[in-house]
């Protein structure tokens, strides 16, 4: 680990003129960004591929080797090329460059060798040598795989950067899973309308426990004009209970707690539960200018996996 972690370190002596120039060329292109290599800088140019198709710089992944067996064609005029390779010097390499820049295509070279073929056939070429591998034998990639994904990396982050891209952009490329849902799940995603518990501030307690065992969200709220004036929790039952002998002179107003704490409908979910977090409770009033549009429990967010 320290072995490849001082072989990143020195990639900072490489970020030059010649790679501010790669990305701006990236970044001006028309067209797609392909990724091409072979063997275990094939590998790394798969995971590049994925990570700049989710951080909104279209690419698509080339073998070399099957490129010279007709994957060329998936090449177009304005598409520019990323080609890794440690030593630049491969039979597929000294094959594939040529045909890679026929066209007038440009040509992003990252190699371990400043002076091989793909080096000097490049148009930009991104410097990835590394003194060593930690392989104890010095053979089997590894410090030099690491670079090479590291300097795709580092062309990810200046694209998004120069591209503006928000978190907002992320999500949309990130629709499903846990990840996906905390970027874009919204409050009224996940609002079940047929359960909207609501008593009148006047309503009487007995009436308070049906609205609230009937509903099932340990909670009701207390609605006058359409408007929460109050909370009343299974736990303030239980509280009134203890206390009290009697409750049949009691009513709603009696035992709510005032001014809940509140969400709307378009706030984010993971929004919505921090506040729950803060506040160590477990439900949140779902409230648009003033109208109350029902409850959002703890419960559902866990069940959707966000948190």
């Amino acid at each position: 680990m320290e072995s490849e972690s001082k072989s990143i370190t020195k990639l900072i002596d490489f970020i030059d003129d010649t790679f501010a120039e790669a990305v701006q060329c990236i970044y001006n292109s028309k067209g797609r960004l392909v990724v091409t290599g072979i063997g275990k800088s094939a590998i790394i140019a798969q995971k590049m591929v994925a990570s700049f198709n989710s951080t909104g710089t279209p690419s698509l992944f080339l073998h070399a080797s099957e490129a010279i067996h007709g994957d060329l064609g998936m090449i177009q005029n304005d598409d520019v090329i990323i080609c890794i390779s440690k030593s630049g010097n491969s039979p597929e390499i000294k094959a594939l460059v040529p045909l890679l820049t026929r066209f007038g295509n440009k040509l992003i070279g990252i190699t371990g060798n400043m002076t091989s073929f793909l080096a000097k056939g490049s148009d930009f070429v991104l410097n990835t040598t590394v003194d060593t591998e930690s392989c104890p034998l010095n053979l089997a990639p590894t410090n030099s795989t690491t670079a090479q994904l590291v300097m795709g990396d580092a062309l990810i982050v200046c694209l998004m950067e120069m591209r503006d891209f928000k978190a907002e952009d992320f999500a949309k490329f990130h629709p499903g899973g846990a990840l996906g849902k905390k970027l874009l799940l919204r409050v009224k995603d996940m609002l079940e309308h047929t359960l909207k518990p609501e008593v009148a501030p006047d309503a009487s307690i007995k009436k308070v426990i049906f609205e609230i065992s009937e509903k099932r969200l340990g909670v009701t709220a207390v609605v006058e004009n359409n408007k929460v004036v109050g909370i009343i929790t299974d736990g303030d039952i239980r509280r009134m209970l203890n206390d009290r002998d009697t409750f049949v002179d009691l009513t709603a107003k009696d035992i709510m707690t005032k001014s809940p704490k509140t969400t709307n409908s378009e706030s984010m979910v993971i929004d919505a539960f921090n506040i729950m977090e803060d506040f160590s409770i477990t439900q949140l009033m779902v409230v648009d200018n003033g109208e109350y549009k029902g409850v959002l429990h703890l419960h559902d967010i866990l069940k959707e996996g966000i948190v």
